[in-house]
């Protein structure tokens, strides 16, 4: 079994964004050799998340809409007292900071509209996102 890790480095320029990092993992999984195994894709960081969706600009503005919807900045939370950024943590928290995919004869296993994006909610910054495949 072969193990490959790398690391993407993202800027945001948001407060709240959607990256589209797809082009990025397949570009590492182009390169690693794997042809079947796994493709783990994680965000190090507590206020941002990786997930999938289309790429479609209007699903995008509504994803962030119901983000700052369901997690109001301004909501009261006690975690405001310290850092300010309780909406990003608790959002964070919900949607997670990891996804899997399988790869098959050394490609991602995806559906035509199933993009990955890391979905900063705590901005601007620059965020690492670990991409580690793994088989044969």
């Amino acid at each position: 079994m072969k193990v490959l890790f790398k690391e993407i480095q993202i800027q945001t320029n948001e407060r709240t964004e959607i990256i589209d990092i797809t082009g990025k993992v397949e570009d590492i999984i182009n390169r690693s050799e794997i042809t079947n195994g796994l493709c783990v894709i994680h965000t190090v960081h507590s206020t941002a998340a990786i997930i999938i969706n289309e790429h479609e600009k209007g699903l995008k503005k509504d994803i962030v809409r119901k983000i700052r919807e369901d997690f109001p900045k301004d909501a009261g939370w006690l975690h405001n007292e310290v850092d300010d950024n309780a909406d990003a943590h608790l959002a964070s928290t919900y949607i997670g900071p990891t996804k899997i995919f399988p790869i098959q004869r050394g490609k991602i296993i995806r559906g035509p509209w199933q993009n990955i994006f890391l979905l900063e909610l705590d901005g601007p910054r620059t965020r690492r996102v670990m991409v580690e495949i793994i088989g044969e």
